[in-house]
């Protein structure tokens, strides 16, 4: 039984995975649908969190609109997210950023990484 859902799992997984980090800002191109018209829209924020594994991994990104932070986590091998590009790269010394949550301003701000 566990190869079986093994298999079913592999066969779901993007042939190509994007390459990032968190604590980097990311451009995410997620479908969506209204009624019958499909169209991609573009979210852009930091990277929170990364978790799961596997066809189940997902990742967390916040953006700040309109003077409210706005979160969004989207599964990473989901056929509704057609691309994720990296705007820049950010230096964190932690896998979850869950303090940003209650940062606004300057201070909700990541370092950039220098390569």
């Amino acid at each position: 039984m566990n190869d079986i859902i093994k298999n079913i799992e592999t066969a779901e997984l993007k042939a190509e995975v994007p390459e990032f980090r968190v604590g980097d800002t990311v451009r995410v191109h997620a479908k969506i649908k209204e009624g019958e018209k499909e169209r991609v829209q573009i979210f852009e924020g930091t990277v929170l969190k990364r978790q799961g594994g596997s066809n189940r991994e997902t990742f967390t990104v916040r953006k700040t609109s309109n003077g409210v932070g706005v979160e969004k986590t989207w599964p990473l091998h989901s056929p509704n997210v057609v691309a994720v590009d990296v705007v820049r790269r950010g230096k964190v010394r932690r896998a979850k950023l869950n303090y940003l949550r209650d940062r606004v301003g300057k201070s909700a701000k990541v370092k950039e990484r220098m390569r």
